[in-house]
């Protein structure tokens, strides 16, 4: 049997690529003191890896951060810093005895908006790394962002049919060729598939971590909206309908957990950003959850700190990251605790 492990499970890691100043980032300084806050917060749990472009881009982040041995460097060439989406998936299988595989699917900069030759070969880089060598690993002609698929460990994914199914991602696949693909190598039982528009400004065809997240095998926190006024309210209606019709395995309804929407952040050139709460990270014993400076952020912490009531929930600044249309889930990658890393 394949499984895919629920992002709660225990961990040997969680992956973050610096930021560097050859990328997209007109306000680097501002988006690596957002990367600072996260870098101190995983590695006080759980040890931390970092990409960094080359030697002296590591040096520039060492000055930055203190001495620890929770953290280690890994220097590697990619495009951008989204490892969400680019960093390989893991598997647990569990017959004829427990074992682990490391799936690189193909990425394509999010439907060809973007250059991403380096983010595409990152994992064989990866592969070959003393840290994570030693695993099977399987490299898969398919196109799937880590962002787009949602896991309870049990069988279940959650997605957006927006995103799996747009053209730009895989063609000449089907819907279902493509849902077929998702239960041969993920091990899915099951999906349950959102039909949501992006949120302004995302650029992922409405990946499913910036709109409705499992935070147990049967409580989804979600973006949600109560403001009419907002573009949004009635698309974000529409899911949160959609989300109370689904039903866990055993046929009973989902607990669900409305994050509300930050009030709007705007781009230089007035594009409203995809600012939002469902974009958290779960780490061995904490929640970072991403804020904006914003009202809503109290109440969002609040919500979160209800469903994950044995965990420390730490908020993270990321109003200076959203303005590149991803926040703190997007931005890094957890590797189960079923591989045991070669620090």
């Amino acid at each position: 049997m394949i499984r895919f492990p629920a992002e709660w499970e225990p961990q040997a890691a969680v992956i973050i690529a610096w930021p560097h100043r050859s990328g997209d980032f007109s306000n680097l300084s501002a988006v690596e003191d957002c990367y600072h806050a996260a870098a101190t917060a995983i590695s006080r749990f759980q040890p931390l890896v970092i990409l960094c472009k080359d030697g002296e881009h590591q040096q520039h982040i060492q000055t930055q951060l203190p001495h620890n041995p929770q953290i280690h460097y890994v220097q590697a060439d990619y495009n951008d810093i989204w490892l969400r989406d680019t960093v390989f998936l893991t598997l647990e299988w569990q017959h004829p005895k427990a074992a682990v595989q490391m799936l690189n699917f193909r990425f394509n900069g999010w439907g060809n908006k973007y250059p991403h030759a380096a983010d595409d070969a990152l994992n064989l880089a990866l592969f070959a790394h003393p840290i994570f060598k030693g695993y099977p690993t399987a490299t898969l002609d398919l196109v799937l962002e880590g962002g787009s698929i949602e896991s309870d460990g049990q069988g279940t994914l959650l997605s957006t049919k927006n995103c799996l199914f747009n053209p730009n991602r895989n063609p000449d696949m089907s819907a279902a060729a493509i849902t077929g693909q998702l239960q041969n190598y993920l091990g899915a039982k099951r999906i349950l598939w959102v039909e949501q528009s992006n949120l302004a400004g995302d650029d992922t065809d409405a990946h499913i971590d910036t709109l409705a997240r499992f935070c147990s095998a049967d409580t989804i926190a979600y973006t949600a909206c109560d403001d009419s006024a907002d573009p949004h309210y009635a698309s974000l209606k529409n899911m949160e309908a959609q989300l109370q019709a689904f039903r866990t395995e055993s046929g009973a309804a989902y607990k669900l957990v409305p994050l509300p929407l930050p009030q709007p952040i705007s781009d230089e050139h007035g594009q409203r950003l995809p600012a939002n709460y469902a974009n958290f990270l779960i780490i061995n014993g904490a929640v970072l959850v991403p804020v904006y400076d914003d009202a809503n952020d109290a109440l969002a912490l609040q919500r979160l700190a209800a469903c994950f009531p044995d965990r420390e929930v730490i908020a993270v600044p990321c109003r200076a990251l959203v303005h590149q249309y991803g926040s703190l889930h997007c931005a890094s990658m957890q590797v189960p605790a079923i591989v045991k890393l070669n620090f």
